[in-house]
């Protein structure tokens, strides 16, 4: 049986307003340096959230290493805020989500229900030949970590602060094996299992 590794990708820095923002000009130099990485890193399949931000990380991943998209709505972030709901409310329902696995917010899925929707996915995806890079969101992926590692194993610092952008959580199939490393872009990771 092959093991696929599997390379979480943050989506890079995205502009600071509801529903399904872009990235800013931060963040295309982010997506630039991690599409870099990814071909050097020899990455042979790439799968995206549907959501803007997700896919215009991909992009140049894509660009560079020649690959498809491939959009997986299960890597979609477990909340998104569509300017519906004021901000400190989502902010409220985010922190409740966080602090209780089980909690469903208005709009989304519970912390729990996200985790186990990428755990899912990546289990299905298993099969592609790797490395696979996989364009996601910092809260489904800090969802999928507990799931995987337990509350106590993931870094405090992605608990209360996110997902830094462009991040790369790697994973040897289901078994993680660095978490949020920002190496790429000049800057060491804090975190590494």
């Amino acid at each position: 049986m092959s093991v696929t590794v599997f390379h979480l990708v943050q989506h890079a820095e995205k502009r600071r307003e509801p529903g399904d923002p872009g990235l800013t000009g931060r963040g295309r130099r982010q997506a630039a340096a991690t599409a870099e990485w990814a071909w050097q890193a020899g990455v042979r399949a790439l799968f995206s959230s549907p959501l803007r931000r997700a896919r215009e990380t991909a992009q140049p991943i894509a660009s560079r290493t020649g690959l498809p998209i491939r959009e997986d709505a299960r890597l979609r972030e477990r909340m998104n805020r569509d300017g519906a709901q004021r901000l400190d409310e989502f902010l409220a329902e985010w922190a409740t989500a966080v602090r209780d696995r089980d909690f469903v917010p208005s709009s989304g899925d519970s912390s729990r229900g996200a985790g186990e929707r990428m755990r899912a996915c990546l289990a299905e995806l298993a099969g592609e030949p790797g490395p696979v890079a996989v364009v996601t969101h910092g809260g489904a992926t800090v969802d999928l970590l507990r799931t995987l590692l337990g509350d106590r194993a993931v870094p405090a610092e992605l608990m209360e602060q996110g997902v830094p952008s462009c991040a790369i959580t790697t994973l040897d199939q289901l078994s993680v094996v660095e978490i949020a490393s920002v190496a790429h872009l000049a800057s060491p990771s804090p975190f590494t299992a």
